[in-house]
């Protein structure tokens, strides 16, 4: 039980990577406010489903009230909320850019402004956030998804030296999903997944259950002595 009494939140959790993480946490022992602006479409006695637009300011407030009044602290935060409005920069529109800069990358702000100093002044703490590996990379037709998972890394590794400067044991690091065979990529012909699978080492397309386990270690305190640091989870991915 690597999380047993935890209080964990779980941001993008209705379906995933964030829906896999969330049960997870509760196989390991942790209480789970599973977070997402969809309904959350599964339930467990430590699984608290919590209607959340990440990028609404007023709304992350709420959620860190409710939070410090039923639990009382968060012990791991984990950034996992993110969407995508794809399209070559040519015809990208304000309105596509805007929309995955106000969740990727504002919605993480709210939710770690939050909760990261709460954790600083309890003297400990875990956060995660989930960049991809098109933050590592780059990719065509993604040029406001990239920009919001390559600013991650560098959120992560301020965040981790700013709620320890004082001594806590907040640590702070982020994970860099590959191509991982979610409800997305579902719907994408053969062809192309076999394309992705290809890009790999491992010569396959990732299970949301891998990134999960990942995603554990770092929360736990498996990884007590890893911080600012970005796990890649790719199976090898080359391009």
């Amino acid at each position: 039980m690597k999380l047993k009494d935890k209080v964990a939140i779980v941001t993008g959790a209705a379906a995933g990577i964030g829906r896999c993480v969330a049960e997870l946490f509760v196989a390991e022992g942790a209480k789970v406010v599973a977070c997402d602006i969809a309904e959350i479409p599964y339930s467990h006695a430590n699984i608290e489903a919590y209607k959340l637009d990440v990028a609404d300011f007023a709304g992350c407030t709420a959620l860190a009230e409710h939070v410090a009044a039923k639990y009382g602290n968060a012990d791991i935060l984990i950034n996992n909320a993110g969407i995508t409005r794809d399209a070559m920069t040519a015809k990208m529109s304000d309105e596509q850019w805007d929309m995955v800069m106000n969740v990727n990358l504002k919605g993480v702000f709210n939710m770690t402004r939050l909760f990261g100093p709460a954790m600083e002044r309890a003297g400990a703490g875990s956060i995660v956030n989930i960049s991809s590996v098109v933050g590592e990379f780059g990719n065509i037709g993604q040029a406001n998804y990239a920009a919001t998972k390559s600013a991650i890394y560098g959120l992560t590794k301020t965040w981790a030296k700013e709620f320890a400067r004082k001594g806590a044991a907040v640590r702070v690091n982020a994970v860099s999903p590959g191509y991982t065979l979610t409800d997305i990529l579902k719907t994408v012909p053969q062809d192309l997944l076999d394309k992705f699978a290809g890009q790999t080492m491992l010569g396959r397309i990732g299970q949301p259950e891998e990134i999960a386990k990942a995603i554990l270690f770092l929360a736990s305190d498996d990884a007590s002595y890893v911080t600012g640091h970005n796990l890649s989870v790719n199976g090898g991915m080359r391009l």
